[in-house]
């Protein structure tokens, strides 16, 4: 038997698939490579930090501590990157001792420090700090606070050492949180 409605839909679609095969003018072509782009963009934590060669010692130390795990699960974060020109400051022993497989617990610490539960963008910290007349302590995963400020427009944070770090690039988003880069590396107290 003979369906005019099933056979009418059907060539309609058939007429489209020409149209469909057509070739993209410049600006749609623009459109789709932009999507396609997004949509190959690191999501996590883990993969924004990973992506980012300036942050490849922060990276190691997040891998080395067993940290990572701990980002990948439910839940957001706030993190403070320090860059590899950061970790370079470092005496050269420190900083070898650190990244050693054999001290886990001491890189565990130190990553877990530069770690805050919950997504704070910079915006969020200058907030608390006002609200706290010019300053904030915010606990680290690692137990202890970091201590912010503003200095300018920049925000300021100082480790459990007295050390001072510089938001130098605030609100890098990821599907896991918010990543801060830092001049310094945080070391708890």
């Amino acid at each position: 038997m003979f369906n005019a409605p099933k056979f009418m839909l059907a060539s309609a679609l058939l007429a489209l698939v020409p149209a469909c095969s057509s070739e993209l003018s410049e600006e749609e072509q623009q459109i789709l490579d932009a999507r396609l782009a997004e949509e190959h963009q690191p999501t996590n934590l883990i993969a924004v930090l990973q992506a980012n060669p300036d942050l490849s010692t922060a990276s190691t130390l997040v891998g080395l501590s067993g940290v990572g795990v701990e980002l990948s699960d439910e839940g957001t974060f706030t993190a403070f990157a320090a860059t590899n020109e950061a970790f370079n400051k470092m005496d050269a022993e420190q900083l070898s001792g650190l990244l050693s497989v054999d001290n886990k617990d001491k890189s565990a610490n130190v990553a877990k420090y530069s770690l805050i539960k919950g997504s704070m963008t910079s915006a969020d910290i200058a907030k608390a700090i006002a609200e706290g007349g010019g300053t904030a302590s915010i606990a680290s995963l690692q137990g202890t606070a970091i201590k912010a400020s503003m200095e300018g427009d920049h925000i300021i944070l100082e480790d459990g050492a007295g050390n001072k770090a510089r938001v130098i690039t605030a609100d890098v988003k990821s599907s896991g949180g918010t990543l801060h880069i830092i001049d310094n590396v945080l070391m708890p107290g």
